[in-house]
């Protein structure tokens, strides 16, 4: 009711504004111009130029006026306009969370002049964050169904948020993947004490953060049977302690229970590891830590890091050992350089170019659709030396291992099949 007195009210006046301002725009135009810029009148008469500039003003900036008002107008009648345009955030626990907060503090940023740049430029680096929530990033255009979490990194002490968040979404927007940017508890306790299952939290917010997704999917155009998760260094940690602890019910036991609902399921369809942290054994990191031992709701996963990664760059390297004697169909890029924390686009330098790598993956496990013919990549040639050959459309078994989602807490009676079939090299592009 309120909507339509309010409609029927701003639409009257904005007809007059805009008539007023058509007025004075008429008015001014017969007003004498003053000279028209400082630099024509002599420095002892700048008080006149001021006044004439003004004149002039008035005289050149009346139509703008008018528009300007009219634009207004246009805001009043139409107030929702602006504000659907912006990213929808909601909280993960809408009453309390699961685990008091570690601190009163309010959320800041923390970066520093002298902290290292991300992806070429200074990065927010937020702290004290107690209220977890996910804001959900639309894809650009075409929307193919398939969402991805985000998991900002920053040693569960901060979140990047932006060169690790937000630049993650606008990647995936681009190529048609709604981005769920998660924002979970930080700082945690220092050491093994902050860490699962000392400390359940940020799994809590990860499982959280799926089921939301899951639970609104219809209303945001997702496929719930195409959601992924994408996480940096201690948020690629998170990603992969989803992906191996889905099922873990500590929630159930807390103030926050009544917000979860446990019939929806929090696995993760595919994961994107980046640079992870914390995935091997100190000091030597030849190990895996048997937290994060693969299982039979680990999906497809797509693993990217550093050799000179000082402290974390055999992370990747040891859990890609135990995808793979685990059956679970994965991937892995090793770069020679990058060191930690290089983010989406590293500047001049070979990883720059690994979101490419990172799409082709996603077509080859069919969240993504195939190329279409005329994007084909127009490098690569047939045995004789011709045209491109044609790409055949890969056939994986299907998003993510196993095909069908086992039940929670209950092994898979149905294993899928470890084949993967990968289109020709010869007929695939790096790019988008």
């Amino acid at each position: 009711m309120f909507s339509q007195l309010f409609f029927f009210l701003s639409f009257p006046l904005g007809i007059c504004f805009c008539s007023l301002s058509l007025f004075a725009t008429n008015l001014t135009l017969d007003v004498p111009a003053k000279p028209p810029l400082f630099a024509e009148c002599p420095l002892q008469s700048a008080q006149d130029c001021k006044t004439g500039i003004s004149m002039v003003g008035m005289k050149r900036l009346s139509p703008a006026l008018g528009l300007a008002t009219f634009l207004l107008a246009s805001t009043a009648l139409f107030p929702t306009a602006r504000a659907q345009s912006a990213p929808l955030t909601l909280p993960l626990w809408p009453h309390a969370t699961p685990e008091p907060p570690q601190t009163t503090e309010p959320e800041t940023d923390t970066t520093k002049p002298t902290d290292n740049q991300i992806s070429g430029r200074r990065v927010v680096r937020l702290t004290n964050v107690t209220l977890p929530t996910l804001t959900v990033y639309p894809p650009h255009g075409q929307n193919t169904g398939a969402a991805v979490l985000v998991f900002p990194g920053g040693g569960y002490r901060i979140l990047v948020t932006d060169g690790e968040g937000t630049d993650a979404c606008h990647w995936l927007n681009s190529i048609g993947i709604t981005c769920i940017l998660v924002k979970y508890r930080v700082p945690q306790p220092p050491g093994d004490a902050g860490h699962y299952p000392a400390d359940p939290s940020d799994l809590e917010d990860a499982q959280q953060a799926m089921r939301l997704t899951r639970a609104h999917a219809a209303e945001w155009n997702i496929d719930p049977t195409h959601i992924g998760v994408m996480g940096f260094s201690a948020g690629a940690n998170l990603a992969v302690l989803l992906c191996t602890h889905p099922n873990d019910d500590h929630v159930a036991s807390t103030p926050a229970a009544p917000d979860v609902n446990p019939h929806l399921n929090a696995r993760a369809d595919f994961a994107i590891i980046v640079y992870p942290a914390y995935l091997a054994i100190p000091p030597e990191n030849k190990e895996l830590n048997p937290t994060y031992a693969p299982n039979e709701f680990t999906p497809s996963t797509f693993l990217i890091q550093a050799e000179n990664d000082r402290g974390y760059g055999r992370n990747a390297l040891v859990y890609y050992a135990a995808l793979m004697d685990a059956h679970v169909p994965a991937e892995l890029h090793y770069y020679a350089t990058g060191g930690h924390g290089f983010g989406m686009h590293p500047p001049n330098a070979p990883e720059e170019d690994w979101p490419h790598l990172a799409t082709a993956w996603l077509r080859s496990i069919n969240i993504l659709p195939p190329r279409d013919d005329n994007r084909r990549n127009n490098r690569g040639t047939n045995d004789s030396g011709g045209a491109p050959s044609p790409c055949p459309t890969p056939q994986p078994p299907g998003p993510g291992r196993p095909a069908t989602t086992p039940p929670i807490n209950q092994p898979s009676t149905n294993p899928a099949s470890t084949a993967s079939t990968q289109p020709n090299p010869n007929c695939w592009s790096t790019q988008p």
